[in-house]
């Protein structure tokens, strides 16, 4: 598919549905100006072309019993024959590992992990991640609270 051309009603877009991805195509078609019909249709365009990749509800995992957040660096066993695939093999299969980032610097790896509380975090640290034989070492940083969290990229709409 051919790159799709931003403009500024395609950005005004992007920030609204950024800011509350619930908002009607009615509502939507007010605030950026235009009627309905085109902004849908500049909607579905933005979909096909995946700038927009997705739509999502945000869950309170607290809410749900799951408390405890961490980080965990991740260093692998590079001697391994083919440690990176089966790392990532592997990691794919544990649920509480919720996201996954190879990185540069101190470590291969970060981790985020959600877990019901410590016991469950201990649990799965020593029985699931220190027993995938790719690992050679494992850095926890336990979140203590959440000062920032933007849903809006960094990026100039206007």
């Amino acid at each position: 598919m051919a790159e799709y051309r931003l403009d500024s009603i395609d950005l005004k877009i992007l920030k609204l549905l950024q800011e509350n991805s619930k908002i009607t195509n009615l509502e939507l078609s007010k605030q950026i100006g235009l009627s309905p019909a085109p902004t849908l249709e500049r909607v579905k365009k933005l979909e096909q072309s995946e700038i927009i990749e997705s739509y999502h509800a945000k869950v309170s995992s607290t809410k749900l019993g799951l408390n405890v957040s961490t980080f965990i660096l991740v260093n692998l066993a590079w001697q391994k024959e083919n440690a990176l695939d089966n790392f990532i093999e592997k990691i794919q299969t544990i649920p509480e590992v919720t996201e996954c980032y190879i990185i540069t610097g101190d470590g291969d790896f970060l981790l985020r992990v959600i877990c019901q509380d410590i016991p469950a975090y201990e649990q799965l640290l020593f029985k699931r991640l220190s027993q995938i034989e790719e690992v050679e070492r494992l850095k926890t940083f336990m979140t203590l609270s959440k000062v920032k969290k933007s849903k809006l990229l960094p990026y100039d709409y206007e």
